[in-house]
């Protein structure tokens, strides 16, 4: 396939049928909508914007069965068997992936390589031996203690080394599979918002025009779903991911996969261009909403490869939202409740593993083939010995609605420069502020329409963003990333001038 924009199939004009409708055209969806097309079902897939436009074009496509939360973390919760389990679903995810690219003759730039686990300040040696141990009980028996990551003249000490993981271009890949569901039957309609999803025999399926599509199942593939208002995201936290790029002397350094165990943890790859390497670096990663300092994680990012690498001036810069359950496993099954609704979700920092494991998991129960992994990623599992991480996430959304009872970020909107946008506080209103770069300015509810918490601004990237359960909106007030389903409320120039009655003589 030759690099170029993807696709752009037409938005959803009539009431249609089809055996499975996917919502979504990320890596989770297009995987499964692949899949189910192969086994000839007649597929259906919804995007409420650009194909693959979401955060997997944000990925920085590490295929990798060495996990992010640490396998004795996952065998502590899950037990032994479970995370053997766990290490079998990605190995077969990376498989999986392999498997398409010679199938489909995928030009995604798709290579095996090994990957290095190497400690940050908080931890020694004795981490990664017993990483390494409880790796070895999951099956990995590959993995072996190294001297040294290869990371040039970066003596990282002893490391992990993970052999026969993968990257890719994760959107040179999508196109192709967007060609193959074409080709074998499926039909993806783009800029269709889907407004409600009803479970029943048949499903249905309502979008903001008015069409609607009937299906006997539906997959809800959209980083988190927007089906559901509470019950599983109390189980997982949003939080943005930083990364940033910038070219490395060509061969100067091993092809490979890099991760430390820092707080906030670092994670490190490199891209072959025509005359240099790009070195990608991400990390420094914090609660949606919660920070106010994104140019600063940029920066120590940066300044963290300077003291590293010999590299040039940064060319890219950009940040994603992780979604991380709280006992460390994605969320791919039934949705809780449905019968005959799927979910796929949780994805913590291997969405291209998790959502090509959710392609195969979520194929096999919408056809009735048994699946060894079903338990594994069962939506409705409750993880006693994950009670504590349940009970402090939630208590930190909790206290978020605490923004109820504060101030505003300024006064008023006159005090707004262009571009700029803050919570300002109207009597008994908070409302979200944002001053065009020609100076009028619009003005929306500060409340997220999903559970209601205070929006905050990210001015790094001009949105509004939920520091409770993620929701994101772009500068106007539309809505950019779930939970949240419908946009900011617009207010009108009545409703943004109550008088503000705490001063009032």
């Amino acid at each position: 396939m030759e690099d170029g924009p993807l696709p752009v199939p037409t938005m959803l004009h009539e009431d249609i049928e089809a055996d499975v409708c996917v919502i979504g055209a990320g890596i989770a969806g297009l995987s499964t909508a692949y899949e189910l097309t192969r086994r000839g079902l007649q597929v259906v897939v919804l995007e409420d914007g650009l194909l693959a436009a979401g955060e997997t074009e944000r990925t920085t496509a590490h295929l990798s069965n060495a996990l992010d939360d640490r396998y004795f973390q996952i065998e502590r919760l899950h037990g032994e068997h479970r995370a053997q389990l766990a290490a079998e679903s990605h190995t077969a995810a990376i498989d999986c992936i392999e498997s398409n690219v010679w199938r489909e003759k995928i030009d995604c730039d798709f290579e095996r390589l090994d990957g290095f686990l190497f400690t940050g300040p908080e931890h020694s040696t004795d981490y990664l031996e017993r990483e390494r141990e409880a790796a070895h009980r999951a099956g990995l028996a590959g993995v072996e203690m190294v001297a040294c990551a290869p990371l040039g003249s970066f003596d990282t000490g002893p490391a992990l080394k993970f052999s026969r993981q993968g990257q890719f271009h994760p959107l040179k890949y999508l196109r192709a599979l967007i060609a193959a569901i074409a080709r074998n039957g499926g039909r993806i309609f783009t800029h269709t918002h889907v407004d409600e999803i009803h479970d029943g025999t048949p499903c249905e399926v309502h979008t903001a025009t008015g069409r609607t599509v009937r299906a006997d199942a539906v997959v809800m593939a959209t980083n988190v779903p927007v089906n559901d208002r509470v019950t599983i995201h109390t189980k997982q936290a949003p939080y943005r991911t930083y990364v940033v790029a910038a070219p490395v002397p060509l061969n100067g350094m091993a092809h490979a996969l890099f991760w430390d165990t820092a707080d906030p943890y670092h994670y490190v790859r490199l891209q072959r261009c025509q005359s240099h390497d790009l070195l990608i670096v991400g990390g420094e990663d914090h609660k949606t909403g919660q920070a106010e300092d994104p140019e600063k994680r940029w920066e120590a990012l940066t300044q963290w490869a300077r003291r590293r690498f010999t590299m040039g001036a940064i060319v890219h810069r950009w940040s994603g939202q992780v979604i991380e359950p709280i006992d460390y496993l994605a969320f791919i099954g039934r949705n809780p409740g449905d019968k005959h609704v799927y979910i796929a979700t949780g994805d913590s920092g291997q969405g291209m593993t998790h959502g090509t494991i959710a392609g195969i998991l979520l194929s096999d129960l919408i056809t009735g083939r048994d699946n060894p992994w079903k338990e594994l990623y069962d939506p409705s599992r409750k993880t006693v010995r994950a009670a504590g991480e349940f009970a402090r996430e939630n208590l930190n959304v909790a206290a978020q609605y605490r923004d109820y009872a504060t101030g505003g970020d300024i006064k008023s909107a006159d005090d707004l420069m262009p571009g700029q946008g803050a919570v300002i506080r109207h009597g008994l209103r908070k409302v979200a502020a944002y001053k065009s770069e020609d100076g009028s300015v619009c003005e929306c509810s500060a409340v997220c329409p999903h559970l209601g918490c205070i929006v905050h601004w990210n001015d790094a990237e001009k949105t509004w963003d939920c520091p409770c359960h993620g929701s994101r909106f772009d500068r106007f007030g539309s809505v950019l990333n779930g939970p949240a389903i419908s946009d900011l409320k617009a207010l009108d120039a009545r409703e943004t001038q109550v008088p503000d009655l705490a001063t009032k003589d």
